[in-house]
């Protein structure tokens, strides 16, 4: 079924009403009487109805007027609404953001990163794409993120990397094991040892890319464990040790429940970077967000409580 109505007629039919009579509506609607006259009687012979009844100059609104103009409010706020929300996307002031992190599926950085975000950019919606935390740089190749926090750099030409921090990775392990008095464990090392690590496939982590796998070292066994609280209490209990953060398990290591031993005598760091894709025009509030994780860093974040990351591995 065709539609006859335009907004303009709605617009029309609204401003008649409220004004009571053609010639105050025409003056509001900077036309000629005659030409609002014609336009209405053009609405009446579309719709095959009577929008008003004429008494002397007043406009009165018959039944069919009256359902019209209970349409007209909505369906003009909408449009003003659609109007205003198209204009702040063009000045890229409204939108989703849409961010996942490598590992880390507890955001407890977040909070100090929305509060000045939300106050220079309210109309944009933060989401968390939880599922997206394993393979981030995929999900943003595939336009299922918009930022990924990630250590991985990845060469691709459509990726551009915003540097945020740096951690370091260490070995954990319980006070009595008989690494704990060294200053810092090499690959050979893990060779007699029961790992722990996060249920991720082995050859995405860390400590096996660099350190086991370089070196041609397995450990002696693998457990596949998915809390890292369940991870933490079984080393403290000397049941194998484990790869973290330093900073994601500092409050035990400051409590001597933990000890913490380097990863070769260089030490294991990461980079941790914003992955976004290269446009020409990056909306500015992808950029925003960025600027303010690199000034909000993970690392830097008091009082992190080590029980509620999800994964403190990688």
């Amino acid at each position: 079924m065709a539609l006859h109505l335009e907004v303009r007629h709605l617009k029309l039919v609204e401003t008649v009403a409220k004004e009571g009579g053609l010639t105050k509506a025409a003056n509001r609607l900077h036309v000629t009487q005659s030409a609002l006259s014609h336009q209405l009687r053009d609405i009446e012979d579309k719709l095959g109805a009577q929008l008003f009844l004429r008494l002397n100059r007043k406009m009165l609104l018959t039944q069919a007027g009256e359902r019209l103009l209970s349409s007209a409010p909505a369906v003009l706020d909408e449009l003003r609404r659609a109007e205003e929300d198209i204009r702040q996307i063009a000045l890229h002031r409204e939108g989703i953001l849409r961010i996942s992190t490598e590992c880390y599926t507890c955001y407890h950085w977040l909070p100090p990163v929305l509060k000045p975000f939300n106050r220079e950019f309210p109309r944009v919606e933060v989401r968390i794409v939880a599922e997206a935390t394993r393979r981030p740089i995929e999900a943003l190749l595939d336009g299922r993120l918009d930022l990924a926090i990630t250590s991985a750099v990845t060469r691709n030409q459509k990726l551009t990397f915003k540097p945020l921090f740096k951690d370091e990775l260490v070995a954990i392990m319980s006070p009595g094991h008989p690494l704990a008095p060294r200053a810092h464990v090499n690959a050979k090392d893990f060779a007699s040892e029961h790992l722990l690590v996060y249920a991720l496939p082995k050859e995405d982590l860390t400590i096996y890319q660099k350190v086991l796998v370089p070196a041609g070292v397995s450990p002696k066994h693998v457990s596949r464990v998915e809390l890292t609280e369940a991870i933490i209490e079984m080393v403290k209990a000397g049941l194998g040790i484990g790869v973290m953060a330093r900073w994601a398990v500092a409050p035990q290591i400051e409590a001597g429940t933990l000890r913490a031993l380097t990863l070769t005598s260089k030490g294991l760091h990461r980079q941790w970077s914003a992955a976004m894709i290269k446009h020409r025009a990056t909306p500015p509030y992808l950029l925003r967000f960025a600027e303010l994780l690199a000034k909000n860093p993970i690392t830097a974040i008091k009082n992190v409580n080590p029980l509620r990351i999800t994964s403190g591995f990688a």
